[in-house]
């Protein structure tokens, strides 16, 4: 009787210790796709004003219906979620990267000539 007993709290601590485990990768995962998503929130937040750049008249400190001269407003660079830089620029798109403020990778954006975020890519991963 004693010895099944010591079986059942074994195995009631090993599904215990591997429910735990299932939990934190679950929970790790989460956290970097929140990360993630902040992340494309705040590039489509820097696509807009990047548009806005764009379309404004250069008599008014725009781009005269071009991205050349663009630069990321400073407040808009970098916050909790990530760092932003600005990669190629041509007059009818532009590249935005978005390095992860927690460690996790990059998100790679392209702005089009319509304002629209096109293509996402990156590098986003688990620790």
């Amino acid at each position: 009787m004693g010895q099944q007993q010591l079986l059942l709290i074994i195995l009631g601590v090993i599904i215990v210790g591997i429910a735990i485990a299932v939990g934190i990768s679950m929970f790790s995962s989460g956290t970097i796709q929140a990360n993630k998503d902040a992340i494309i929130n705040d590039l489509n937040n820097l696509a807009a004003n990047a548009y806005q750049y764009r379309i404004r008249p250069t008599t008014m400190g725009g781009g005269g219906g071009g991205y050349t001269g663009y630069a990321i407003p400073t407040k808009l660079a970098s916050n909790e979620n990530a760092a932003y830089t600005v990669g190629s620029i041509s007059a009818t798109s532009m590249t935005f990267t978005g390095t992860s403020g927690q460690g996790y990778g990059t998100v790679i954006a392209v702005l089009d000539s319509t304002g629209k975020l096109g293509t996402f890519s990156g590098t986003l991963y688990t620790q």
